[in-house]
């Protein structure tokens, strides 16, 4: 009989491999290794140096495929000094296990694995199991999910349904699901005007009033109140930037930059829209120049409560005792590029300690994790 796959002991193992994003640090070469043993069909999509991996047990394009989602990549450690214990040494202590990812995400993508490999084994589905997993999620975003997705669109594979790895739970361990993400939005406001002597301000044009109008009229503004399933959109003011070292001179430009999260009530492109012409109001009562450099990292979007939300649902409150929320708070994730694919949800551990300096989960979490993993498969194949 073969030995379940123990999430714990090949959490430790993806810990110890650095892999700061782009870094492979052997972290996909070990899983490749862990998948193909279990006969996984295993294939590296590796795209402008960032690496990805595909796996799938089954036939492909079978109609019933279940995929886990997830990355590999960390964060910088920061300051070295500040961790108290090896941030790759993934030291077990007070029943927890510790070092960079251990939370975000190398524990969620060693349950799924270990549930993954253990489920087809122990009871080969009419279907096909997927992993996908990327080096890519903590950095530009451009070359790592996207990537396994057009892979998988050129070679004709593709999931049925996925359920990504990423922490969800704020506290406890089964108390929230995402189900839907909100929008973002970051928007870099150019203000140019004419430079001048202080002395003489009706020489010059100030960017600098008319920018800081701009950016309070849109602060105040109202974008929406909400809606079914998801809270109101935000619109958060990051940075105004002048650089200007001489206070007797009206600069020629400055620069603000804001991020607006937002729901299904909005677009990307209605946004924009909105934006444009709020600008072109100021720019043509002032005469300074509104430039909008804005960039959309991510639609929102919406899994509605269906057989998907309610199979993860109740395999959650049957392995952790708790009813988790249905939730499409935070920030965003790679659910936002699976979801053109496929219906989509995301289900993790605790996320308290993620980015953080002595990044940590706790053991027991992580055995409990593969187990409502598995239950799902179960649920799925049934």
């Amino acid at each position: 009989m073969t030995t379940a796959i123990d999430p714990v002991a090949l959490t430790a193992d993806l810990i110890r491999c650095p892999t700061v994003t782009p870094e492979e640090g052997g972290a996909l070469v070990l899983l490749e290794r862990v998948l193909s043993q279990a006969g996984f069909t295993c294939t590296r999509v590796d795209r402008n140096g960032t690496p990805n991996l595909f796996a799938r047990w089954g036939a492909k394009g079978h109609p019933r495929s279940f995929g886990f989602n997830g990355h590999t990549d960390v964060v910088p450690l920061g300051n070295p000094a500040d961790w108290t214990r090896a941030p790759f040494g993934a030291e077990i202590a007070e029943g927890r296990i510790w070092g960079r990812g251990a939370c975000d995400m190398k524990s969620g993508v060693a349950a799924f694995v270990a549930a993954a490999v253990d489920f087809v084994r122990e009871t080969p589905p009419d279907g096909a199991v997927i992993v996908a997993i990327t080096g890519d999620e903590e950095g530009p975003g451009t070359d790592g999910t996207v990537a396994l997705l057009d892979w998988m669109a050129d070679q004709g594979e593709a999931m049925t349904a996925c359920l990504v790895g990423e922490p969800t739970c704020p506290d406890v361990m089964g108390e929230m699901i995402k189900i839907g993400r909100r929008g973002s939005m970051t928007v870099t406001v150019t203000a140019t005007g004419v430079q001048g002597h202080a002395a003489y301000p009706h020489r010059a044009r100030n960017p600098l009033p008319v920018l800081v109008a701009f950016l309070n009229d849109l602060a105040q503004q109202e974008l929406d109140q909400g809606s079914e399933h998801f809270d109101a959109s935000t619109l958060a003011l990051t940075t105004i930037d002048v650089g200007n070292p001489a206070s007797n001179v009206i600069p020629a430009s400055a620069k603000a930059v804001f991020n607006i999260r937002f729901n299904d009530l909005h677009s990307g492109a209605s946004l924009m829209e909105q934006l444009r012409a709020i600008a072109d109001k100021y720019i043509q009562n002032s005469g300074v120049k509104l430039d909008l450099d804005i960039h959309v990292s991510g639609e929102s979007f919406l899994t509605p409560p269906g057989p998907l939300v309610d199979l993860v649902a109740q395999s959650v409150a049957a392995e952790c005792g708790i009813t988790p929320v249905l939730s499409t708070s935070g920030g965003t994730s790679d659910a936002r590029f699976v979801k053109e694919h496929c219906p989509v949800v995301e289900f993790g551990l605790v996320g308290r300690s993620m980015h953080q300096v002595d990044e940590y989960t706790d053991v027991s979490d992580i055995q409990t994790l593969k187990a409502v993993y598995s239950r799902i498969l179960q649920g799925f194949f049934a």
